[in-house]
């Protein structure tokens, strides 16, 4: 009997985690049109606007200081990604009061 019990709530466990990685994916696709409110919009151009200008330049100094042992170890094209294009993207890029980058259709 306990057997079969640790059997089923396993198979419940599995079932459960498996649902709950969908979800996020399919909240995701409805979000892909964003209007964001008045007050999204001025908390982004006073607060995350100025954080994310400050990570791009930082990300970019980062990125030149350790640009030699990114060639040697051959992932310069990715560290620029992580370190300086990701950080431009969402500041200069996304719309304002948006959390996806891009440009809005």
């Amino acid at each position: 009997m306990n057997r079969v019990f640790n059997n089923t709530s396993r198979a419940l466990l599995t079932s459960l985690m498996a649902a709950l990685l969908v979800i996020p994916s399919v909240s995701v696709a409805k979000n892909l049109v964003e209007e964001p409110s008045a007050g999204e919009m001025v908390l982004d151009a006073v607060v995350a606007r100025p954080v994310l200008l400050v990570a791009t330049v930082l990300g970019t100094a980062l990125y030149v200081v350790t640009l030699p042992f990114s060639l040697a170890g051959g992932n310069a094209e990715e560290a620029g990604n992580a370190l300086v294009v990701g950080p431009a993207r969402s500041t200069f890029v996304r719309c304002l009061g948006c959390r996806v980058s891009g440009h809005q259709k």
